[in-house]
């Protein structure tokens, strides 16, 4: 599923710690490429079912007009103010769109469990309201890197 995270193992975050901060954590930095090459990156909201990120996109956004024409994405989820409490994870791949754009709640089985979970982590609801200006991608991530400064030892 991932790539070996090579530098950094001593603060590499164990698979528990990264679905736990993915699951908990709100707002994800995702990264594009125009056209013409020049990278934009967006905050966005997001849910993590454990194997999959998925973005929650405005769909006449630029963000959702890139990731159309170019579905390779990297996206950084992190938190942390001080040095010694930064922790984030990057993850990297390829994203692939799942259900109606816009999406106006049809029914879809694929998407029953992250609009769960979006709606509960977001909005303290159990179902899913839909606009009809958002739509969904779905990164299972080629690469994950994680970071965890919090197990470091203490700075002298």
């Amino acid at each position: 599923m991932t790539a070996t995270q090579r530098r950094g193992r001593k603060i590499m975050m164990t698979p528990g710690e990264l679905d736990e901060f993915l699951t908990t954590q709100r707002t994800c930095r995702v990264a594009t490429v125009s056209q013409d090459g020049v990278p934009h990156v967006s905050a966005l909201w997001f849910a993590w079912d454990g194997t999959s990120l998925w973005l929650y996109s405005v769909v006449r956004s630029k963000r959702w007009t890139q990731l159309r024409r170019d579905p390779r994405v990297a996206v950084v989820v992190d938190s942390g103010e001080e040095y010694d409490q930064l922790r984030g994870v990057e993850l990297s791949g390829t994203v692939e769109f799942v259900g109606e754009v816009p999406r106006t709640g049809d029914l879809c089985a694929e998407l029953d469990v992250p609009e769960i979970l979006f709606a509960r982590k977001n909005f303290g609801l159990e179902e899913m309201p839909h606009d009809g200006r958002h739509a969904w991608a779905r990164l299972t991530p080629s690469a994950i890197a994680s970071w965890d400064f919090r197990k470091l030892p203490p700075l002298r």
